[in-house]
């Protein structure tokens, strides 16, 4: 697929990139100052990617953006995403955002429709959390291992104690 010439001129500093299958495009806990939003081809998007504790969280079309949360916070990734296709995609980088959503009101959508979604699973994985701690028992080693993943990957507590305080005194 390509962009047209009504895009191109939507996205002027937008940077377009091909990533190759199994490319890893964006990875967990380093810096990135550029969102990125596909045009064709899919992606994965992970957590704790090639380690143990790897998690698929789910796979990105077109028009789904990544990368914005460390783009407007200035912060690691909390994610690992990989070509799981061939991906063509627009690199913007910060000093290109006004432009950007500015030129295409479907794209200021497009960039919260994602942040909702990261928003949603972050709350699946409280949610766990809070069940185990509400239920009395110590949280099992799955839970518990999704939970810290999920904590630390969104940078929201230190540690799986830190968490485990905080949920306790809201009883």
């Amino acid at each position: 697929m390509s962009v047209s010439v009504q895009e191109g001129q939507q996205y002027m500093n937008a940077k377009i990139e091909k990533y190759p299958e199994e490319t890893i495009i964006v990875r967990e806990g380093e810096s990135n100052t550029d969102m990125f939003k596909i045009v064709s081809g899919h992606a994965e998007v992970y957590v704790g990617f090639g380690s143990d504790q790897e998690t698929l969280i789910k796979i990105i079309g077109p028009h789904s953006c990544f990368g914005e949360l460390g783009m407007l916070l200035n912060k690691p990734s909390i994610y690992t995403v990989r070509a799981y296709s061939d991906v063509l995609a627009l690199r913007i980088g910060r000093d290109d955002m006004v432009d950007f959503v500015s030129g295409n009101q479907r794209n200021v959508i497009d960039i919260m429709r994602n942040m909702a979604s990261t928003m949603m699973t972050m709350r699946s994985h409280i949610d766990l959390l809070i069940k185990e701690i509400e239920s009395g028992n110590k949280p099992d080693p799955i839970t518990l291992q999704k939970a810290r993943k999920a904590m630390k990957g969104y940078g929201m507590y230190r540690s799986i104690q830190e968490a485990s305080d905080i949920l306790t005194s809201r009883r």
